[in-house]
């Protein structure tokens, strides 16, 4: 996967839904969604024209039916982040949105922990199917943490380095510390004439990055039926050539420009999870085995009616929301199944040919606790492209779990917790040399749903001083 540094040539401007009219500025200057860099990388292909005219083409999709015409391009996009990045001379420094669980005490240690011991379920509001709150082990303070962690801070937050480290200035970041919010105002244009309406005029906020800040990504497209140089059937390598130049790309609203370098790294610049070591004691002295599952991005997961699916399969009713799709609503079991690459690949062709086929979860673990934060929107806007038979507009927006919320999994037993960690880690049974997971259930494509697992243990009920 290629590690793509896209810095901006002036300010940058990603709005959301909201209006721009009155007091309203449109938040042009939050952080972007996966959504932004994704769209940003296929119109990039499109506009390449000719160098991908032999790309392999695939039928579009409306509610399950395809057609027979093959007018689709680059549906192999797979991209990440983006996140901010520190450049200097001898390397980066990315970083993430901190989990939800640590952070008050300034260091990497989880000042969050769920409660088992002195807890009555029904003087609590928790939903079903979460068992445990979590409480609070240090004493209660106004400071307010840093809201970005160095990939070094998330690797001592997950067990996954030698030794725990303080949130210094250089391992954990505000907002402030990277970028700062810049307004302006402007006029609304008449579509007819050209020229200011006559009566309308709005207010923007924009982002400007600090010096030797950029957004950092992740991105493949490798195409079955395009061969570029030396064989290589990557198409975000070939409109980003490493030739010493830094070709441009257009990202977020407005047309602003960043200009790319691309790199291969070995191993990926996000952090690592765990993959064993998962045994703890309960309060009786016996073994359990528990796994803490942390978002690095955004994760959707929508409500599900229950009937037939499009292949003929059993669909079960699930909330979604806030709790994964993968998670059994009532009983909170945990719905994923392992399975070899050649069963993949015949599910996939399954798939392909609009056939179902039954799932036999085979992970033993329970979801008992999470911590999550406040909903975040995703919205888009569907432009006329001449190859879909729905209207433009608004597209529907949907509600993404943020970044940094955490899950508390208890397993059955040593194995099925190494395959649940399996199962969750963004680089799976990897190294770090490839994202294998994406754990969101709308959009995982586009980088939503990557998370890292580590190990967790009790509250032991003392009240902090």
């Amino acid at each position: 996967m290629n590690q793509l540094l896209l810095r901006p040539t002036d300010v940058l401007f990603f709005k959301d839904g909201r209006p721009m009219s009155g007091s309203l500025s449109g938040h042009g200057a939050a952080w972007p969604l996966p959504t932004v860099p994704n769209a940003a990388l296929h119109a990039a292909l499109w506009r390449a024209g000719d160098l991908f005219k032999n790309a392999h083409p695939h039928r579009r999709s409306r509610k399950g039916i395809y057609g027979n015409t093959r007018d689709r391009k680059f549906g192999s996009l797979k991209t990440a982040g983006p996140f901010p990045v520190y450049t200097k001379d001898d390397g980066t420094i990315w970083f993430f949105p901190r989990p939800l669980d640590a952070g008050i005490s300034g260091t990497t240690k989880p000042s969050l922990l769920p409660l088992a011991e002195g807890f009555d379920r029904t003087l609590g509001s928790l939903s079903k199917p979460l068992k445990y709150p979590l409480a609070n082990t240090l004493t209660p303070t106004k400071d307010q943490p840093k809201q970005w962690w160095s990939e070094g801070a998330w690797n001592h937050y997950l067990g996954t380095a030698s030794s725990d480290t303080e949130c210094s200035n250089t391992s954990c970041k505000s907002d402030s510390d990277f970028a700062d919010t810049e307004s302006t105002f402007g006029i609304r244009i008449d579509p007819d004439t050209g020229t200011q309406d006559g009566e309308s005029f709005f207010s923007a906020h924009y982002l400007r990055l600090r010096e030797n800040w950029c957004l950092g990504c992740l991105a493949e497209a490798e195409d079955k039926e395009f061969h570029g140089e030396k064989d290589n059937n990557d198409l975000v390598q070939a409109i980003f050539p490493n030739s010493g130049t830094q070709p441009p790309v257009i990202i977020g609203g407005q047309q602003r420009l960043c200009t790319v370098r691309r790199d291969n790294p070995v191993k990926l610049p996000l952090p690592l999870g765990e993959t064993h070591r998962f045994e703890q004691r309960d309060s009786t002295g016996k073994p359990t085995w528990l796994v803490k599952w942390a978002l690095l991005t955004p994760a959707i997961y929508p409500t599900i009616n229950a009937g037939t699916s499009k292949r003929g399969t059993e669909r079960k009713a699930h909330p979604g929301g806030c709790l994964p799709t993968w998670v059994c609503p009532d009983t909170g079991k945990v719905l994923l199944e392992t399975v070899s690459d050649d069963e993949r690949k015949r599910r996939r062709k399954l798939n392909a040919e609009g056939k179902g086929y039954p799932s036999n979860p085979n992970i033993p673990a329970s979801l008992v606790a999470a911590i999550t934060g406040k909903p975040i929107p995703v919205t888009g806007y569907a432009l006329d492209n001449g190859l879909d038979d729905r209207p433009p507009g608004p597209k529907p927006t949907l509600l993404a779990v943020p970044a940094g919320s955490v899950y508390y999994f208890k397993c059955d037993s040593s194995e099925a917790a190494e395959k649940l960690a399996a199962a969750l880690n963004w680089h799976g049974d990897t190294p770090g040399t490839a994202i294998k997971n994406r754990r969101s259930t709308l959009m995982g494509e586009k980088g939503f749903g990557l998370g890292v697992c580590s190990s967790w243990e009790f509250h032991d009920g003392t009240r902090p001083e």
